[in-house]
C-alpha cells in the first residue's frame, strides 16, 4: 500500500550563500568503514515514478498516518523536543564498537560509499513569497534537479558539492568561517517540521488520557506527556519486521530502552510485590521466563504454555486455579503477575549469594582533603551538609529508620579511616600509608548505623576541616580509594555505594596514577579516539571486582584543570554509578542530596528474554558484561537506562507478535532480594509501512547516540558522523521507495512518525562529543559521552533539543509552563526574555530592548543598563507576580531533571551569550555543524542518490 508521505518541497533554483562546504563533514564514507551498528552495504533503490505534484498543503492525512511537508507547514511552530515516534535504519550488525568488557565483540561490518562519485548537487533557491497564515497554498520545499538555463550554479568543491568562498575547510559544514558573508535568502523555517509543534499536537490529542498497556503494539504518547509514558520500557518501533531481510532493508534499529527503576509518580500505584513463599517465583522449565500475562493456561488449569518458547509446563499444586468459559484463570485479576505488565517477586535463598540472605547495603563517604579542597571550603561544605543529609538516607516502605550503614574516609596521598562506634566518646582515626597494598585497618566501628552513632559522627564531621586546615599536601590518589571502599564492603559482606569527592588528577605514586594526556593536536586525526579511551590496567580489574561485590562508585569532581575524566569515570560508568562535574558548589549540594535519597537497588543482574524468532544481541549503558546475556550492575537507580538491541533468528509470527521480558534481580536498601519484572508485547508485520508508522523517534535517537558514542572509541569521528548521516538517508530512502505514493524527485518525503528525526540527528552530530573542535575541552567531551551512555529516552530527548521558553508573553495567573518555541535565533526577540534548558544547563536570556518594568519585577533595578556588564549572577526572589511565576517555572523544570542546573543569566550581545547560542540547535553550530535546513537539504540529496 503506498502512502502520500510527509512532503517537503521548497524550490531550490538558486544557490544560497553559505550552504556548501560539506566536503569533510558529510562526504562519502571510506570503502572499509567498520561501524558495527550500521555498516551493511546499501540496498539497490529504484527511483519512484515521478508524477504531477500537488502543491496544496495537506495538513494531515490521518488515514495514512502521515503529513505532507511542503512550504507553510506549521504557521507557528514552536519547537521543543518530544515528537511522534520515528524510525531509523538498521544494519545487520548489532552494535557500533565492541563493548569494552564484552568477551566476544560483535563482528565488524563493511560499509559502501552511498553517493555515486561525480553526482551534480542540487542547487538551492529562494522561496516564493510567504503565504498568509491559514492558507493552503505553500511554497514548495524540496530540491530541484539540474538547474535550468540562466540559473546560477555554484562552483563545485572537491567532492562535487557547491564550494563557497571561505567555506570551513574540513570537519563539519557551517563552521565559524561560514557564518560571515552576505545575508542569505531564507526559506520560511515554519515550512519544515518542528519538534515543539509535534509535541504540542501529541499532547492535544493524547494528553490527560490514561495510557492503557494491555493492547499489543500500541505506540505510547510522546515524552512530553509525563503521566502517561511507559516509564520502564520504550521501543524504537512497536511493529517489528517479520523477517531479518525486511529489517536489513529498512535499517531501522530494533531496540528497547529499559529504565527498570524509573520513578513512579505519587498519583500512580507502586509496583505490586508477589510472594510465592518458599516455592519462589514460577518459571518456564525450558527458557526460565517468569510467570506473566503471556502464559496460556490449558487442560482445566493444570498446565500452561510458555508465551516465550511454547514449552508446556505443569502448574504447581499450590498455584492451581480453575479456568472460566474463556479459558482464563478465575483469579486472573487477583494476581499481578497474570494481569499487569510490571511487578516484583520476593526472591528465595536460591537467588542469594551462598544461599544466605544479603546484609543491608552501606554508604561510604570518601573526601579528598588535599590543599585545594581545604582552601576552597569544599571540605567544610561537605561535612556541614552530611550532618543533615544522613537523616534522609533512603528506607524501606513503612520502615521507621534506614537500614543503610555509613562509613567515612578522608584522603590525599594516604588514607585515613574513622572508628565512629556509638560507644566512643570521640571518633578515632587510623592511617593507611601503604596505598600499594590497600587494607581496611578496622572492621568493628567503621560501618555503623547513623541513628545510633549520630553524636560521634557529628563530632567527626565538625573536626575534619580543622584537622587538615594546615595541610600543604596537593597530590592525591584515586584507585586505592576505590580499593579501600571495596575491601570494607567485602569485610562487611554487603553491597553499597562509594561517594568520592575529588578535585584533581591522581598524580601521587600509587596504583592507578594518571598522566596528563590531553593533546589538542589529536583532534580531527585518526588518533582522536585515544582521548576517550580510558587508561587501562588497575581500573579494569577494579571494575570487575566492584561489580562482583555490588560496589557502586559515584564520583563528584571539582576540577580546575584537566583530570582525565575518560579514565576516572571508567569505574563509575561500569558499576551503575554517576559522575558529576562542577565549577561551583551551589549545584553540588542539591545533586548530593538527590543522589543520597534516590531509589536504588544493589548487586543487580538483568536478563532480557524474548519470544522465538529474535533475541537480545547488544547492550549499552552504565553496565558490565561478563558474558553475552547477563547485564551486571553493582547498583541500578531511578535515572539509569539500558539500551538493548535485538536481531532476528527466524521469521516472526504476525499472529502472535513479539514478546520480551526484562527480569532484574537485586537487593533492596533494606537487604531483601527481589525480582523486578517488566513485560512488553509488540506487533509483527511483513509490511514496511506498518513498521514506519509505529516508530518512536525519541527511542531511536537514544539508540543512535549510544551506539555512536561507543563506536567513537574504535573509529575516527569523521567516519562515525558519516555513518550517522548515511543511516538517516538509508531509512528515509527505504520509506520513500517502499511506502510513499509516487511523487516528484524534488520532494522530500518523511514518514509521519519520523518527521522530526532529522533535527534530532543533526543535533546529535553537533554535540560536544562528536563535533571534534579544539575549542572544546577534552574532559567536557568525555564527560558528555559518559553521561549520555546511561541516559533514558526523556533525558536524551531534551539534551538534543533544548526547550526554549518565551517568558515575556506568559500569563502570570496561569499555572502552566508557556509552550516552547523552536530552538533558533530567529525565534528570539530583542524585547523578549527566554528560558532555555536541556537537562544539564539552564539560561535566562535578556533581549536588549526588554521592557524596564519587566526588568524591575525580576531584578529590582530600573532597566537592563543597570545590570552589571557581565550579567547578574542570580535571579532574586521578589514579591511580585512575574518573579513568583518565573521561579515557579524554574522549580517545576528542575524537579523533572536528573541533575540540578545552574541558572546562567545572559544579556543579548554580551560575551557570555556565546555559551547560550551553542544550544540553539536549529542554527549553524558555533564549533562546526550544519543548520537544520542545510542538513535537511543534504540528507535529501543523499536520498535522491540512493534512489537513482
Amino acid at each position: 500500500m503506498s502512502q502520500q508521505g510527509y512532503v517537503a518541497t521548497p524550490p531550490y533554483s538558486q544557490a544560497q550563500a553559505g550552504m556548501g562546504g560539506y566536503s569533510a563533514g558529510f562526504g562519502n564514507p571510506p570503502p572499509q568503514s567498520h561501524y558495527g551498528a550500521y555498516g551493511s552495504p546499501p540496498q539497490g533503490y529504484s527511483a519512484p515514478p515521478t508524477g504531477k505534484v500537488n502543491l496544496l498543503l495537506l495538513s494531515s492525512d490521518l488515514k495514512n498516518c502521515e503529513l505532507t511537508f511542503r512550504g507553510l507547514f506549521y504557521p507557528h511552530a514552536p519547537l521543543s523536543l518530544g515528537q511522534r515516534p520515528m524510525q531509523l535504519p538498521q544494519s545487520p550488525s548489532s552494535s557500533a564498537a565492541p563493548q569494552q568488557f564484552q568477551t566476544s565483540p560483535p563482528p565488524a561490518m563493511g560499509h559502501q560509499p552511498l553517493s555515486p562519485p561525480g553526482q551534480q548537487p542540487s542547487s538551492f533557491g529562494s522561496p516564493p513569497p510567504m503565504a498568509t497564515m491559514g492558507s493552503v497554498a505553500a511554497p514548495p520545499m524540496g530540491m530541484s534537479g539540474p538547474p535550468g538555463p540562466g540559473v546560477h550554479q555554484p562552483p563545485l568543491g572537491p567532492q562535487g558539492y557547491p564550494q563557497q568562498p571561505g567555506a570551513f575547510p574540513g570537519g563539519f559544514p557551517g563552521g565559524p568561517a561560514q557564518m560571515a558573508g552576505p545575508p542569505q535568502k531564507k526559506l520560511d523555517p515554519d515550512s519544515i517540521p518542528g519538534t515543539t509543534q509535534v509535541i504540542e499536537d501529541d499532547q492535544a490529542k493524547r494528553g490527560g488520557q490514561v495510557y492503557v498497556t494491555n493492547i499489543r503494539g500500541q505506540v505510547p504518547p510522546l515524552y512530553g506527556n509525563w503521566n502517561a509514558s511507559p516509564r520502564f520500557m520504550r521501543c524504537t518501533t512497536y511493529s517489528f519486521p517479520s523477517t531479518a531481510d525486511l529489517a536489513k532493508q529498512c535499517k531501522v534499529p530494533l531496540a528497547a530502552i529499559i529504565k527498570p527503576f524509573a520513578n513512579v509518580p505519587k498519583n500512580e500505584t507502586p509496583l505490586y510485590i508477589v510472594n510465592h513463599g518458599e516455592a519462589g517465583p514460577i518459571r518456564c522449565n525450558r527458557c526460565k521466563a517468569y510467570m506473566c500475562p503471556y502464559m496460556q493456561f490449558m487442560e482445566g488449569g493444570r498446565r500452561y504454555q510458555c508465551g516465550f518458547c511454547s514449552c508446556i509446563n505443569e502448574v504447581p499444586v499450590q498455584y492451581f486455579q480453575h479456568l472460566d468459559h474463556m479459558g482464563r484463570r478465575m483469579d486472573l485479576y487477583e494476581r499481578p503477575e497474570l494481569s499487569l505488565g510490571s511487578y516484583e517477586f520476593i526472591a528465595t535463598l536460591d537467588y542469594c549469594k551462598n544461599n544466605k540472605p544479603p546484609n543491608p547495603p552501606a554508604y561510604i563517604f570518601m573526601i579528598d582533603v588535599s590543599y585545594n579542597n581545604i582552601k576552597s571550603g569544599l571540605v567544610k561544605l561537605i561535612c556541614e551538609e552530611l550532618k543533615t543529609l544522613l537523616d534522609r538516607l533512603p528506607k524501606e516502605e513503612g520502615a521507621e529508620t534506614s537500614a543503610i550503614k555509613v562509613g567515612f574516609v578522608t584522603y590525599n596521598k594516604i588514607l585515613h579511616f574513622y572508628n565512629v562506634k556509638s560507644a566512643l566518646a570521640q571518633p578515632q582515626m587510623m592511617v593507611v600509608s601503604d596505598v600499594a597494598e590497600m587494607f581496611v585497618p578496622l572492621l568493628d566501628g567503621f560501618l555503623v548505623n547513623f541513628q545510633e552513632s549520630r553524636a560521634v559522627i557529628n563530632n567527626l564531621l565538625d573536626q575534619i576541616p580543622d584537622m587538615f586546615a594546615e595541610t600543604n599536601e596537593s597530590e592525591t590518589v584515586f584507585a586505592p580509594v576505590i580499593q579501600a571502599g571495596l575491601e570494607a564492603l567485602k569485610a562487611a559482606e554487603c553491597s553499597g555505594k562509594l561517594f568520592i569527592f575529588q578535585s584533581s588528577i591522581p598524580t601521587a605514586e600509587a596504583p592507578g596514577k594518571l598522566k596528563n594526556r590531553d593533546d589538542k593536536k589529536l583532534v580531527g586525526t585518526e588518533k582522536e579516539k585515544t582521548l576517550f579511551q580510558p587508561q587501562r590496567g588497575v581500573y579494569e580489574q577494579l571494575t570487575k571486582d566492584c561489580v562482583a561485590q555490588g560496589c557502586c562508585v559515584d564520583l563528584f569532581l571539582f576540577p580546575n584543570q584537566y583530570v582525565d575524566i575518560a579514565t576516572m569515570g571508567d569505574v563509575p560508568s561500569h558499576t551503575g554509578g554517576s559522575i558529576y562535574k562542577y565549577s561551583n558548589f551551589q549545584q553540588f549540594l542539591s545533586d548530593l542530596r538527590r543522589d543520597v535519597e534516590k531509589s536504588i537497588g544493589f548487586d543487580a543482574i538483568m536478563r532480557v528474554r524474548t519470544g522465538t524468532g529474535f533475541r537480545a544481541t547488544d547492550f549499552f549503558g552504565a553496565i558490565y558484561m561478563n558474558n553475552t546475556t547477563d547485564v551486571e550492575m553493582a547498583a541500578v537507580d531511578c535515572d539509569k537506562a539500558v539500551t538493548v538491541e535485538f536481531k532476528h533468528d527466524d521469521t516472526l509470527s504476525e499472529e502472535t507478535g513479539a514478546v520480551m521480558q526484562c527480569a532484574l534481580l537485586y537487593t533492596t536498601i533494606g537487604g531483601q532480594r527481589r525480582l523486578r519484572i517488566h513485560n512488553l508485547s509488540l506487533n509483527c508485520s511483513s509490511q514496511l509501512s506498518e513498521l514506519y508508522k509505529s516508530c518512536e523517534t525519541d527511542a531511536l535517537i537514544n539508540f543512535f547516540a549510544k551506539s555512536a558514542y561507543r563506536a567513537m572509541l574504535n573509529q575516527p569521528l569523521k567516519t562515525v558522523r558519516e555513518i550517522l548521516v548515511n543511516q538517516t538517508a538509508h531509512m528515509l530512502a527505504c520509506y520513500r521507495k517502499n511506502c510513499a505514493s509516487p511523487s516528484a524527485a524534488s520532494q522530500l518525503i518523511l514518514p509521519d512518525a519520523m518527521k522530526v528525526f532529522p533535527v534530532y540527528m543533526n543535533s546529535l552530530l553537533k554535540t560536544p562529543t562528536l563535533v571534534g573542535s579544539t575549542e572544546l575541552s577534552t574532559d567536557d567531551r568525555a564527560f558528555h559521552r559518559l553521561l549520555v551512555n546511561a541516559m533514558g529516552v526523556e533525558e536524551t530527548q531534551v539534551l538534543l533539543y533544548p526547550r526554549l521558553i518565551p517568558l515575556h508573553t506568559m500569563d502570570v495567573s496561569s499555572e502552566a509552563i508557556p509552550a516552547p518555541v523552536r530552538c533558533s535565533e530567529e525565534r528570539l526577540s530583542e524585547s523578549g526574555i527566554f528560558l532555555l534548558e536541556n537537562g544539564l544547563s539552564m539560561f535566562l536570556w535578556l533581549g536588549q530592548a526588554c521592557p524596564p518594568d519587566l526588568i524591575q519585577n525580576l531584578f529590582n533595578v530600573p532597566s537592563l543598563g543597570h545590570l552589571s556588564s557581565e550579567g547578574p549572577t542570580s535571579l532574586p526572589v521578589l514579591d511580585n507576580a512575574h518573579s513568583r511565576k518565573i521561579h515557579s517555572i524554574i522549580s517545576s523544570i528542575s524537579q523533572q531533571r536528573a541533575t540540578s542546573m545552574k541558572l546562567l543569566i545572559v544579556k543579548q550581545k554580551d560575551r557570555s551569550e556565546m555559551l547560550f547560542r551553542q544550544h540553539l540547535v536549529e542554527d549553524k553550530g558555533l564549533h562546526g555543524g550544519a543548520s537544520y535546513m542545510d542538513f535537511l537539504c543534504y540528507v535529501h540529496r543523499e536520498i535522491r542518490q540512493l534512489l537513482t
